[in-house]
């Protein structure tokens, strides 16, 4: 091969090499625990439910509604919560809200866990009121692991591994914070965690 052809060559070679750098030194940011069961450090209560520290989650059982509110917010993220309630229970995990001082489906993104919803299209697993659940699970009486993306107006749910909203688009809440619910029944949140976007 002619020299001026192999330099040619190699600096085409290292050109992609350095255009390629970025993207592979991108590395995946870690998780990062809100949540671990032992206390409600960076958590404020809103409402009037019970919530205590108990056997390793954050459980409620009485009272009427209630929420625990991260301290910080939260734009594009991963969530991953651990969580158990009763049959009859009424929870969910409410994203990019707004108001901390008032938690509504208006001002946020409900992601429901509620089995008995009277009407299931935004039952465990949807969000409502933006994405009817798909594969609706049953979480009532074991540990379950809620998976939740949010990346710019595209969300995704997933729970215990089965996508229940895919790539549903919204763009009425940007930023906010992160609410765990009680409305009924038993709920406990044993681990929160998130990884930016």
């Amino acid at each position: 091969m002619h020299r001026r052809a192999l330099i040619r060559l190699g600096s085409l070679a290292l050109a992609a090499l350095a255009t390629a750098q970025p993207a592979s030194s991108r590395a995946v940011k870690p998780w990062r625990t809100l949540l671990d069961g032992r206390d409600l450090k960076g958590w404020s209560l809103l409402g009037g439910a019970n919530w205590t520290v108990k056997d390793g989650a954050a459980q409620a059982d009485n009272g009427i509604m209630g929420f625990l509110v991260s301290e910080e917010d939260f734009g594009d993220v991963e969530i991953r919560a651990e969580f158990w309630v009763s049959e009859d229970a009424n929870s969910g995990i409410f994203i990019r809200c707004t108001n901390p001082a008032e938690i509504t489906p208006t001002n946020a993104y409900e992601v429901n866990i509620f089995d008995t919803r009277p009407d299931p299209t935004y039952a465990t697993g949807a969000i409502v009121g933006v994405a009817k659940v798909a594969n609706m699970p049953k979480t009532g009486g074991h540990w379950n692991v809620m998976d939740i993306e949010a990346r710019g107006d595209r969300f995704t749910v997933a729970v215990n591994g089965v996508r229940t909203v895919d790539n549903v688009r919204d763009s009425t809440h940007a930023r906010g914070r992160i609410t765990l619910q009680y409305g009924a029944g038993v709920v406990k949140f044993r681990k929160v965690q998130v990884r930016p976007i």
